[in-house]
């Protein structure tokens, strides 16, 4: 009888590889998501010094010291810790910062919308320069046309792909802010405030788009079935929209997640060159003062932001192409 019970649910796993893409992505989210839970707090407990006494000053009585230190539970042993650090994960309680006394979770509602307006303006500007930019160099170029264009483009994207964001928005505040002054020198304020460092942020991963979206333009471009698209003088709408444009998205929507990642690790130099009052600058400030409870509720943020955004992005490329599914099984 339990093996005619089992037989249903595992009959339908065997037919169906997006029940099976599901599962396996869940497992691989929750054990990624504990994972980070563990490495966030022991990166913050490996660091050397006393956070309290950091915290409230080397003038601090060693009795004000020693209560701060109960009432955080530091005086527990690490494995209690940690099982007090994992329950308030659970349940939403992170605890409350050392150097403002306000709940983590309050800190991190105050500072988050400064970080997503840039990180999610940052990553629409990259598609919408990198795509659109690498689909038309690839056209232009293939079968090796017009190689002076090519060889601009590889410059440029080049050049752009490996200049770090913070070097790059120093460059931003020199020229624009403090020679032309044209635009805030920082501070969240105006729209005008939010170009310079969101320009920062996407010239790189543009960049970067830009040309590996070019590279699968080519490869694509070069299939047998555009070459028979090209032959029956389609137009060129349907050519490159219809035809050439499903092909790219599964390779685009891979770098694309890789990018969204990048971005959200670029803001913590970005905003601290712009002093814009997002996780970034918090985690700044944190990281000196030894404030445990906020390093570590960032660090889950952070980690979090950059699971969640691999898990979108399998969602996609599963959906854009199915056959992904079907080859792990």
């Amino acid at each position: 009888m339990a093996a005619l019970t089992l037989a249903g649910p595992v009959a339908r796993w065997r037919a169906s590889p997006w029940l099976r893409f599901a599962v396996r992505r869940l497992v691989r989210l929750v054990v990624s998501v504990f994972l980070l839970i563990t490495a966030a707090f022991a990166m913050i407990h490996a660091i050397p010094g006393d956070p309290v006494r950091g915290a409230l000053g080397i003038k601090a009585p060693q009795s004000l010291v020693t209560a701060k230190r109960h009432a955080l539970g530091l005086d527990k042993p690490l494995w209690r810790q940690y099982v007090d650090f994992l329950h308030g994960v659970i349940t939403g309680h992170l605890g409350v910062s050392m150097r403002s006394e306000l709940p983590v979770t309050q800190l991190i509602g105050q500072r988050l919308p400064a970080t997503a307006e840039i990180a999610v303006l940052a990553f629409v500007l990259v598609l919408v320069i990198g795509v659109p930019a690498g689909v038309l160099i690839g056209v232009l170029t293939r079968e090796g046309r017009r190689p002076r264009t090519e060889l601009g483009f590889g410059a440029v994207t080049g050049l752009f792909a490996v200049v770090p964001e913070f070097l790059l928005a120093v460059a931003l505040v020199f020229v624009f802010a403090v020679t032309l002054k044209a635009f805030p020198v920082a501070g969240r304020g105006g729209p005008d405030s939010y170009l310079l460092p969101v320009l920062s942020l996407a010239v790189g991963p543009a960049a970067i788009i830009a040309r590996t979206v070019r590279a699968e333009t080519l490869r694509v471009l070069d299939q047998e079935y555009m070459r028979t698209a090209r032959a029956k003088r389609l137009p060129a709408r349907l050519l490159y929209v219809r035809h050439a444009l499903p092909n790219l998205l599964a390779a685009t929507l891979t770098l694309s997640g890789l990018a969204l990642s990048g971005l959200l690790a670029g803001t913590v130099l970005v905003e601290n060159v712009f002093a814009w009052p997002g996780l970034g600058t918090a985690l700044e400030e944190s990281v000196p003062a030894k404030d445990y409870p906020v390093v570590q509720a960032l660090a889950l943020v952070y980690g979090g932001g950059v699971l969640l955004t691999n898990l979108v992005v399998d969602v996609l490329i599963a959906v854009a192409d199915p056959r992904s599914t079907l080859r792990e099984t």
